[in-house]
């Protein structure tokens, strides 16, 4: 079969719906690639949100989880006064406390104003500010168990958390091993402040 020029009167509407549809055809194409493409793209954005909530859901439980588990501590730690403001009043009245009950023969001490403290390696204390209050004792002892004792009762009677750095013992009157016992002690008393409380 052949076709002339006289056929295309014929053939032109033929040809106008051809290329009407391959144009249709080829706008279809390209529309449903560019449609595809954000179908992926949206897809992989709920996949990432899915993947985001998980997390957060995982990290929730995790910490409701921990809030069970420590909350007995955190507790304990607020009636002991490690968390929460600096209790320099209750330490010294602890302190005199302590003298009436003679564990040693004497003491004496000094607790310097409140810095923060930055431990050594350092820690991540959260959303707490650690702080420490030095603490220098000057003890007289009959005897080493003396400064042991008195260290514990510190420990156990004072509101807060005492660390003890180190403790120098040395005689009184030195060369006499009759002599009594002085010791001069170094620590701190420390407290967690939370960042969000004023």
């Amino acid at each position: 079969m052949s076709f002339s020029k006289n056929d295309l009167p014929f053939l032109k509407w033929s040809l106008g719906a051809l290329a009407l549809s391959i144009a249709l055809a080829g706008g279809m194409i390209t529309y449903s690639d560019s449609y595809r493409e954000q179908s992926q793209k949206a897809r992989l954005e709920a996949q990432q949100q899915l993947t985001n909530a998980r997390t957060q859901l995982i990290a929730a439980q995790g910490d409701l989880e921990n809030m069970s588990a420590y909350s007995l501590e955190y507790v304990a730690l607020q009636d002991q006064k490690v968390i929460g403001s600096e209790q320099r009043l209750d330490w010294i009245e602890g302190m005199e406390r302590l003298r009436q009950q003679s564990l040693v023969l004497d003491f004496k001490y000094t607790i310097a104003p409140q810095q923060a403290y930055a431990p050594n390696p350092p820690l991540d204390a959260g959303n707490f500010a650690l702080n420490r209050s030095n603490m220098s004792l000057q003890i007289d002892l009959l005897h080493e168990e003396q400064l042991l004792k008195f260290v514990s009762a510190l420990r156990a009677q004072l509101k807060g958390w005492f660390m003890l750095d180190g403790c120098n013992l040395s005689r009184a009157i030195p060369g006499s091993e009759a002599s009594p016992l002085k010791a001069e002690c170094t620590g701190g008393l420390f407290t967690m402040k939370n960042r969000n409380i004023p």
